[in-house]
Formats: structure tokens, sequence, C-alpha cells
């Protein structure tokens, strides 16, 4: 039997698009600022940290 729990791993799209930003900056391709040649790696944390406050929220307000 085989099994078809495989797992998916590998690199996403943002953190391409990170180190993509990343040496076209260290490069002198653009001269855009640091915290936009990171934002599609703190977009991540930025949006997950948001995600779990609605839903906290959520999760309060239903509680009332």
């Amino acid at each position: 039997m085989a099994n078809d729990n495989a797992s998916r791993t590998g690199v996403g799209f943002s953190t391409l698009l990170g180190l993509l930003f990343i040496g076209l900056k260290l490069m002198g391709f653009v001269d855009w600022a640091w915290w936009v040649v990171l934002a599609p790696i703190w977009g991540q944390l930025a949006f997950l940290a948001v995600a779990c406050v609605v839903l906290v929220a959520a999760a309060l307000a239903d509680k009332d």
C-alpha cells in the first residue's frame, strides 16, 4: 500500500521574492528602502499576527 500522506516541503513564493529583492538591492539594481526589500518576508508575519488578532477578537465577542 502506498502512503498518500506526502508532506509538502520547499521554498514559498514570498521567500523567493524576498531573496530576489535582497539580491537586486545588494547588486545595486534597485534603490529601494530596506523595509520595502524585506516586505515579502515580514509581510507573512504581519498577516499572521493580524489574523490571530481577528480570530481572538471574534472568539471573545462570541463569548458574550
